[in-house]
């Protein structure tokens, strides 16, 4: 059980240090990981204050990956829930034009739902300082401010 325990862990922690922005052309894991790099390592991540800047110009779509019942006692209205688990039944219903941004309240599973796009090749990241940073950044003035810009983004666009 233990070691069990401890592979576990050593690959949810290779999980979590992994991944690009951009378009991985890997096969397989293996090819993935061989391929990895410090470049990689740093564009696999994207902070609230950048996420904010992208979804103001339209450019990113933010999945909340928590459980449906974690999103409805709160969630982000600007965000589509599609949960870890239902993920691979849902991909049609991410945004190919934007970039993805996977996010839950901190980064485990965000940065699992980004190892597994990013090997399907979608360009995606996950929100480093996750939903409670988020939500810690849109607060008072902000929140108002990118409410209203992003509400003008979708009046321009119909």
């Amino acid at each position: 059980m233990k070691r069990r325990f401890s592979v576990a862990l050593v690959f949810f922690n290779l999980i979590l240090l992994l991944g690009s922005a951009t378009i991985i052309s890997a096969d397989t894991l293996d090819d993935y990981l061989t391929g990895f790099t410090y470049q990689e390592r740093k564009d696999m991540k994207i902070d609230s204050k950048e996420l904010v800047a992208l979804l103001k110009k339209g450019e990113a779509q933010l999945v909340d990956i928590r459980f449906p019942e974690e999103f409805a006692a709160w969630s982000m209205s600007f965000s589509v829930n599609i949960p870890l688990n239902e993920l691979p039944s849902r991909l049609g219903e991410l945004d190919t034009t934007k970039m993805i941004v996977t996010a839950c309240p901190h980064k485990d599973r965000a940065a699992l739902a980004r190892m597994y796009l990013a090997l399907k090749g979608y360009r995606v990241k996950y929100l480093k300082d996750g939903l409670l940073g988020l939500a810690d950044l849109l607060r008072g003035d902000r929140a108002k401010e990118f409410i209203n810009s992003t509400s003008q983004l979708k009046s321009r666009k119909n």
